[in-house]
């Protein structure tokens, strides 16, 4: 059994420290491209401008480490699990984001907004946001 995640493309942003980054896209994202992998091209055929999709990444900068944290990184805030956070900081530092496709300029390059994941950050999946129950 494989275990192992591959990275399918990089985000390129105009953020380049995890400093400088919002905590959640809505809070201040930027808009940037996620450049997919060559051998990964097919895998993007049908999302279009307009979507919305969900981002999974890989924090690179996260601490692997860490299993409690000050949620947003306050000090004033108890210490509270990783598990109950948004935190960058986790033993599989997996980022998440809900973003929608602005432009798709090539089949690997695709302009996502808004996104609070810095430069270089590693891609390691896309899904679609599917409606919910009920909608029409």
């Amino acid at each position: 059994m494989d275990r192992s995640v591959r990275f399918i493309g990089f985000v390129r942003s105009e953020l380049r420290r995890r400093e400088e980054a919002p905590k959640q896209g809505p809070e201040g994202g930027l808009a940037a491209w996620l450049e997919i992998a060559e051998r990964f091209i097919d895998g993007v055929e049908g999302i279009t401008c307009g979507d919305q999709i969900v981002l999974l990444t890989w924090l690179h900068q996260g601490n692997r480490n860490v299993l409690k944290v000050h949620p947003r990184g306050k000090e004033e805030n108890a210490a509270t699990g990783v598990f109950s956070t948004r935190s960058p900081d986790r033993p599989n530092p997996i980022g998440l984001h809900r973003v929608t496709v602005l432009e798709i300029a090539a089949p690997n390059r695709i302009k996502v907004y808004p996104l609070e994941a810095i430069d270089g950050t590693p891609i390691i999946d896309i899904k679609p946001v599917l409606p919910r129950l009920g909608d029409a």
